[in-house]
């Protein structure tokens, strides 16, 4: 039996790279799936194609830094779905500088995105699978999220606080039957990582073997990720809250 068979999956920036293997993955694995992304014609594309496949999935186009459309979407994903199990808290963005570097608006942006959207959308989606007798969030953080990196000082602050967040939501609703969990990626084949490389001055080729020099000598892909967050999403994981879970590659071993 599919694993996620009857579940109902909200995942962020499902449009591209992990949010849309994971919203794939879901989906084969029998989880009716709500894609919310600011990214209208991509996401629009990975609904039709599951729905197409005999599965079952709706685009809502969602600023994630929104109160109003965060709300939305959750809403709307209940309207359809008559409930929510599994929030994915994925989308995400990297500013590639020092604080000297950086301007407040990149700074605030960046914290937005990438922590007040998984505040916003847990605020939302909690009380609905409260009410379902239970769920499982997956938050995405990042390597830097538990070590330093160099001249991405707002994206390590956002992706630090994200584990801090993880944790005190594990603890906070934990007695809700509620599972709240992080992932922390290596670097990833995405477009945001190709972004990365132009935001650093360096050539694709060049950055991602620099970001290849690993134990696995290769990055990531998207579905290795997404298998990480079915892990977590799923029954496997039942006695699993409050962890960070580091899919790198062997980047953080030593």
């Amino acid at each position: 039996m599919a694993v996620l068979s009857g579940k109902r999956a909200l995942i962020t920036g499902g449009a591209s790279g992990i949010g849309r293997a994971t919203t794939r993955l879901f989906a084969q694995e029998g989880a009716a799936t709500c894609i919310a992304d600011i990214d209208a014609a991509g996401g629009q594309l990975v609904a039709d194609k599951i729905t197409a496949a005999g599965g079952r999935a709706i685009f809502i186009r969602c600023d994630v830094t929104s109160a109003a459309e965060c709300q939305y979407a959750v809403e709307q994903m209940v309207a359809e779905f008559g409930g929510i199990d599994i929030l994915f808290n994925n989308a995400g963005i990297i500013r590639r500088a020092s604080v000297v570097d950086t301007s407040e608006e990149e700074w605030d942006h960046v914290m937005a995105v990438n922590v007040k959207s998984i505040f916003l959308l847990g605020k939302f989606a909690i009380p609905y699978m409260v009410e379902a007798g239970g769920g499982a969030v997956v938050n995405v953080s990042s390597g830097w999220g538990l070590v330093g990196g160099r001249n991405a000082a707002s994206y390590c602050a956002s992706k630090g606080a994200v584990v801090q967040l993880t944790r005190a939501m594990a603890l906070d609703h934990g007695e809700d039957n509620i599972r709240v969990n992080c992932i922390c990626p290596g670097d990833t084949d995405t477009p945001m990582l190709r972004d990365e490389a132009e935001q650093v001055g360096q050539s694709e080729a060049a950055f991602l073997a620099e970001a290849a020099d690993r134990p696995l000598k290769r990055i990531g892909k998207p579905d290795d990720i997404a298998q990480a967050a079915l892990y977590l999403a799923s029954e496997s994981a039942a006695f699993v809250t409050g962890t960070t879970l580091v899919v790198d590659g062997g980047g953080l071993a030593g």
